[in-house]
This record gives C-alpha cells, sequence and structure tokens, in this order.
C-alpha cells in the first residue's frame, strides 16, 4: 500500500516534497521563537497541485500547515514538533495572472510576494497600497490570511478592504473559485471575507482578485516632532481636517524606537534632532507635486505656530521620502538586533492612545523596573506596537523567558479596559490562543467553532491556530 509521502511523490514530482536536508527555512519562523518539525515540505506548483495535496492528507489523516513567504509573528505558519504535519509551501504560485486597467483590479496567485505584486501595479502605471516592512518576503496569499496592514491603512484600509476575490482550496479538497472583480455582488453569504483573516484555518488561498487605484500625481513626506503623545494625536487631527483622504500615512515612533536604529544603523540619517515623540507622515494627491507640497507646508507651519508640533522636515525628492520611510521601517530589524523582545500589536480608539500609554508606561515601570519600551506605528489607526526590551544589560533570552507572561498580562488587560484590541494586524497564530478564549466571548466563539467545524470537520488544516 502507498504512503502518504509515496503519493505526493507521485502526483508532485520527488523534487517538490522535500523529507530531508535543512529544512529550517520552512521549519522555523523568522524570529527563531517557532520551530518544529514536518512529515514533509511540499511545494505544488499549481492550485489543482494544491487540491490534491489536500485529497491526498484528508486520506491519509494528515494535518497541513499553510505557509506562505514566512514572516508571520504568532507562530502560525510553522508546523508543530510531532513530525506528523505536511507543510504546504505556497511559494511556487507566484505569477500575476492578469490586470484589468480600466476595472482597476489585478488577480495574483497566493505566492507572489508583495512587492511583486506592487511592483506589477505600477508597471501598468497603476497602485497598489498594501506596504509593509516585510514586503520584500511576505505573500499576497499569508496578507490575506492574516488580514494584514501595513503603514496605508488610515486611506486605504486593511488587506480585507483591498480584496474583491478569492480562489480557495476547501478542506475536502474542492476549490471555490470566487476571483470576480465586481464591486456590486449582493449573491448569498460573503463567503470571500471567512477566508481572510482566517489564517489557513478554514481553506487555503491560492489566488486572489485586488482593488487598484490610479498612481497619484504627488507624494509628500515630512518628518514631525512633538513633545506629547497627546500632541501626536492633536497633530493628526489638525492633518486629517486640512489634508482629508489625501493623508495616506500617519506613524508614531517614540525616542527609544529610534535611538536602537540610530544605535545599530548608524548610516540611515536622522534629519531631526531626537525627540519624545516623531511622527512620519504622507499624503497622496492627484494634483501636481508642488501644489501637494505646498498644501503640506501650510499644515507643517500652522501645527508649528500652534506649538502642537516643535521641529518639522519635508523630503524634497521621492529619494528623501523613501529615506524618511527606512528610519520608520528600520525599527523592527533594530530590535531584532538588540535582542529578543516582547511584542505587542495592539488596537485601541485613537482618542484613548495617549492616556493608555501613559498608564501603561507607568504599570510597566512599576512591575519590570529598567525594562526599555519600544513604542511604534500606526497611530492614524490606532495600532501601536508596543513593545517591551530588557533593561540595558540584561540577557534578552532570560528577561523574556521570566517576565513575557507577565508583560502580557499587564498590558492586554489595559488593552481590554480601554476597549482595544490585543492583536490588531498579527493574528493570533498559536502564540495568542489563550488571550482570544479569555476575551473574545463565549458567543463569538461558538460561532467561531462552528464555522471551523463545518468548513474542516477533521482538523486537518493548521490545527491549533487561531482555536485550540
Amino acid at each position: 500500500m502507498k504512503t502518504l509521502l509515496d503519493e505526493l511523490r507521485e502526483h508532485l514530482g520527488v523534487s517538490q516534497v522535500m523529507t530531508e536536508g535543512d529544512l529550517t527555512a520552512y521549519e522555523q519562523d523568522w524570529r527563531k521563537r517557532f520551530r518544529g518539525r514536518a512529515l514533509a515540505v511540499v511545494r505544488p506548483g499549481t492550485t489543482e497541485e494544491v487540491a490534491k495535496v489536500v485529497r491526498l492528507c484528508a486520506k491519509h489523516g494528515a494535518s497541513l500547515v499553510p505557509q506562505g513567504g514566512n514572516t508571520g509573528l504568532v507562530g502560525g505558519g510553522v508546523p508543530n514538533e510531532t513530525g506528523t504535519q505536511v507543510l504546504m509551501s505556497l511559494q511556487r504560485l507566484n505569477r500575476v495572472l492578469s490586470i484589468d486597467s480600466a476595472n482597476l483590479t489585478l488577480v495574483a496567485q497566493a505566492g507572489c510576494t508583495l512587492q511583486a505584486v506592487q511592483a506589477a501595479a505600477q508597471e501598468a502605471g497603476l497602485l497598489f497600497p498594501l506596504s509593509l516592512a516585510s514586503e520584500g518576503s511576505c505573500t499576497l496569499g499569508g496578507n490575506l490570511a492574516t488580514n494584514a496592514g501595513g503603514t496605508a491603512v488610515l486611506r486605504y484600509g486593511n488587506a480585507r478592504e483591498l480584496c474583491l476575490g478569492l480562489e480557495v482550496v476547501l478542506a475536502n479538497g474542492q476549490v471555490l473559485k470566487g476571483l470576480s472583480g465586481l464591486r456590486k455582488d449582493n449573491t448569498g453569504y460573503d463567503l470571500r471575507n471567512l477566508f481572510i483573516g482566517s489564517e489557513g484555518t478554514l481553506g487555503i488561498i491560492t489566488a486572489a482578485t485586488m482593488k487598484l487605484w490610479p498612481q497619484p500625481g504627488a507624494r509628500c513626506t515630512a518628518l514631525i516632532t512633538c513633545r506629547t503623545l497627546d500632541a501626536c494625536v492633536n497633530l493628526l487631527a489638525v492633518a486629517q481636517r486640512h489634508l482629508g483622504d489625501t493623508l495616506t500615512g500617519f506613524e508614531a515612533m517614540n525616542r527609544l524606537s529610534l535611538a536602537l536604529v540610530a544605535q545599530h544603523f548608524p548610516q540611515l540619517t536622522q534629519p531631526l534632532p531626537a525627540a519624545d515623540w516623531t511622527v512620519l507622515l504622507e499624503t497622496s494627491h492627484p494634483c501636481d507635486q508642488a501644489q501637494a507640497q505646498g498644501e503640506l507646508e501650510q499644515v507643517l507651519a500652522q501645527t508649528l505656530e500652534a506649538d502642537i508640533a516643535t521641529d518639522a522636515v519635508m523630503a524634497q525628492t521621492l529619494a528623501q521620502g523613501r529615506a524618511l520611510w527606512h528610519l520608520r521601517e528600520s525599527i523592527p530589524l533594530a530590535q531584532a538586533q538588540d535582542g529578543h523582545n516582547i511584542k505587542h500589536d495592539i488596537a485601541v480608539p485613537v482618542s484613548a492612545i495617549a492616556p493608555f500609554v501613559r498608564e501603561t508606561d507607568a504599570l510597566l515601570a512599576q512591575a519590570l523596573p529598567g525594562a526599555r519600551l519600544v513604542n511604534f506605528g500606526h497611530l492614524g489607526d490606532g495600532n501601536l506596537h508596543y513593545n517591551v526590551q530588557a533593561p540595558e544589560g540584561q540577557a534578552s533570552d532570560t528577561f523574556l523567558r521570566d517576565n513575557e507572561e507577565r508583560a502580557h498580562r499587564l498590558v492586554y488587560d489595559q488593552v481590554k479596559r480601554f476597549g482595544g484590541s490585543f492583536s490588531a494586524e498579527h493574528g493570533i497564530g498559536s502564540l495568542k490562543l489563550n488571550e482570544l478564549e479569555s476575551q473574545k466571548g463565549e458567543v463569538a466563539l461558538m460561532l467561531m467553532r462552528r464555522l471551523k467545524q463545518a468548513l474542516d470537520p477533521s482538523n486537518l488544516l493548521n490545527p491549533g491556530r487561531v482555536l485550540r
């Protein structure tokens, strides 16, 4: 009788079913926090091959872990330690299938990197606005499976808002073909949204139809310093009032986050003196560059005159704008260089951000003396990466081991008190199972479990992620 590995090799080819050699790139997450062992790493090249793998795994009773670029932060895309799970990498499904310029849509396979999707849109004279620090590695399927956010949510929304249609392989190997580029299709339940954000537990996304926009005529980027986080929130209100929906990015960074960038990446120029808070603001306009810069200059002048901002610099070229963004995108890399840290991906209403940070900073200072708070993120949509770094000179591994649970409990209790979410854009994976169970509510959990049971009754797809 043929084994599962025999049948996988028969249908995919021996080279696309890997069981030996160094499989670390697939079996370990990029933070090196989660490490498992797969029965095999399989690399299907078509939707039909994905479906065949799913059917074979169902036949042999083996569970599947789908994986995109393996850039996740919650342990949702690596196998467990049993050596019985099949790790399915979707990176060979990497083609942009079509672009419809009149309909402003793009169809791409799930294994396309986000950067490749952006480039294909740009080559057609259009814009795909989803942007993440990991865009050179993360994949479109992974972005959708986790409902990725990124730096332009303020204007364009999360991955969910950017998606019009999906092709999904179900747990029984059937294929849901829903790649329509329609913006209006009111024909029953919204099946697409079941799979977006489901982290591969309800189906395996193999392709998607995404919205595009015309390329902006002008793009302006500014770096602005403020004395307090309250002032940053006031700056956001002024920018929204005067710039409207041309405001596409509004990132806040505390003093320590940029100090770590200066320490670990001294070659990156920081054009303003260090301040307690720094804002990176970007606008995208249909008008010409001179008019766009004039509008932003007026906002900067107004906030400086009102003492909301203390200093500001505006990029004069696209290259300068990219350099300012590079500062913001280097914060996670600088943290990693500094050692392991306790990550929080939280969201609270924008109106509550300043009091939340004040209170939580004080509580953490009392509970974890000397701990360094690396606070940065997407202030415009209320999402902060509120991270806790070991005290200067203390081993980060030891600090993480001894304090992670306590830090999570303190921060997540505060998030709940302020009406927020403990997972804004990173997802649940296996890291946040307990928190989901304690905070989601009985009715919501009941409905989620019923959906899982209906779509994946054998618990074949990514078991132990999102739901226990």
